[in-house]
């Protein structure tokens, strides 16, 4: 699925009744009741973000209102505006989580093992199921040249 960007206009247009923004030499800034409230360059999604989604749970626009002033799907705004109601500014500005995935080094032993099993004809798959690694580490360690299949 392709992003979908928020388009902002170079004039005042209203979000809401109370609620415009307006860009000026690559910056976002937001107005409420005409009095400037936040400020974000145009690049910066996780502001944008961050700033509907904030409108959005104080009242002052509809989730409707900011997809049809940004062109930006449905989804997206239910998504963020979730997010912003669990977590907070922390949603869009904490850091992310690290993933857990992890990589399974063979050293010594156990990659001389594996190659004698290769050598044997073997399929990747029978062998990592066999030493309790995954398939991918195997087939990594082949295409850095650390194992040879043949």
């Amino acid at each position: 699925m392709q992003l979908q960007l928020p388009i902002f206009s170079r004039e005042t247009k209203f979000i809401s009744d109370c609620v415009g923004y307006y860009t000026k030499e690559g910056i976002v800034q937001y107005i409420v009741n005409g009095l400037p409230v936040f400020a974000h360059g145009e690049e910066d999604l996780n502001s944008f973000r961050y700033i509907v989604s904030n409108f959005i749970d104080q009242g002052l626009c509809k989730k409707v209102e900011v997809q049809r002033a940004f062109h930006v799907s449905d989804d997206s705004v239910y998504r963020y505006h979730k997010l912003y109601k669990e977590k907070g500014a922390d949603g869009f500005f904490g850091e992310r989580p690290r993933s857990k995935r992890r990589s399974h080094k063979m050293v010594g032993e156990t990659t001389m093992k594996i190659q004698k099993e290769i050598d044997k004809g073997r399929s990747v798959n029978s062998i990592a199921k066999e030493f309790g690694i995954s398939e991918g580490t195997i087939r990594y360690q082949i295409q850095q040249g650390y194992l040879k299949k043949e």
